[in-house]
């Protein structure tokens, strides 16, 4: 297996370490030619968004067996988003026609806001633009035998938006946000489940999408309530301000059952086997 990883960030470095611990070839692409880990593999700069730049790896390295595109748009809006993950996906397609893509979308793509469980049937209309793109994306790459992989919000060392919060003492829970679920991911088995599909026969994953999450679907509040019990640190208030959050908007359990149905399991089930069982969690928060 040659694996093409085209963005090498916060989960593309983590998928390059996995294939390192498989013995699994890559060639890793990233904006900058840079990486934040010691990897052994080639690490190329490329701007997926630029025809030309793809082109260019083209002709540098043979046809991969696959390509994992897991580039971040780093919180871009919608032009970033279009460059990034539509125009990267159709340049990829064009350069490397014979090898099956992989996509990282998001379950922001499932815009159901009333607690529903969610799996792969499920309508995926989303309202926000950037969603919308996703699916645009989506759709090219089903429609060139490629695999979709929806991915639960990513978190680990590092990165840990409620874990940070109650560490840093000003977490709070919006009336509005108590009870919305949600659905996480932790980096490391992002990286294995990707790995996992990519594993498995063409024909069994060709043209099928994958939600890719953990088996946990806690509200915000008991997020809050098990971390802080879990730290021994008080439970964050109930926000008194007015001032519904953005994040509130979507509300549903995300379903992995079609994924663990072939045979992958997270690491981490639940943000609190992470605390429990990654060393590098919690001393990440204190770096």
């Amino acid at each position: 297996m040659s694996i093409l990883i085209a963005g090498c960030g916060y989960l593309g470095t983590q998928i390059a370490l996995s294939s390192e611990n498989r013995k699994l070839g890559y060639t890793a692409l990233s904006l900058s030619g840079k990486v934040s880990a010691q990897l052994s593999g080639e690490i190329l700069r490329c701007d997926l968004s630029d025809l030309d730049a793809v082109k260019k790896i083209s002709h540098t390295i043979a046809p991969p067996s696959h390509i994992i595109q897991c580039a971040s748009s780093n919180h871009g809006g919608p032009d970033a988003y279009r460059s990034i993950y539509l125009q990267g996906a159709r340049n990829l397609l064009a350069c490397f026609p014979t090898s099956p893509l992989f996509f990282t979308s998001s379950t922001s793509v499932y815009a159901q806001t009333d607690g529903s469980l969610i799996d792969e049937n499920s309508p995926a209309e989303p309202t926000q633009e950037t969603s919308q793109i996703l699916r645009q994306t989506e759709d090219v790459v089903l429609a060139h035998s490629g695999t979709v992989l929806r991915l639960s919000g990513i978190y680990g060392p590092h990165r840990c938006l409620y874990l940070k919060r109650l560490l840093q003492h000003n977490a709070t829970i919006h009336p509005d946000s108590a009870h919305r679920y949600l659905n996480q991911i932790h980096r490391d088995d992002a990286a294995t489940a990707i790995l996992h599909l990519l594993a498995l026969p063409q024909a069994q994953v060709a043209q099928q999408i994958f939600n890719i999450s953990d088996d946990n679907n806690w509200t915000q509040q008991q997020c809050y309530q098990q971390l802080a019990h879990k730290l021994k640190l008080p439970a964050p208030p109930l926000s008194n301000t007015n001032q519904a959050r953005k994040r509130a908007k979507t509300h549903r359990r995300i379903s992995n059952q079609k994924l663990t149905q072939l045979g992958w399991s997270p690491a981490y089930p639940t943000l609190l086997d992470a605390l429990d069982h990654d060393p590098h969690l919690l001393p990440s928060f204190a770096e």
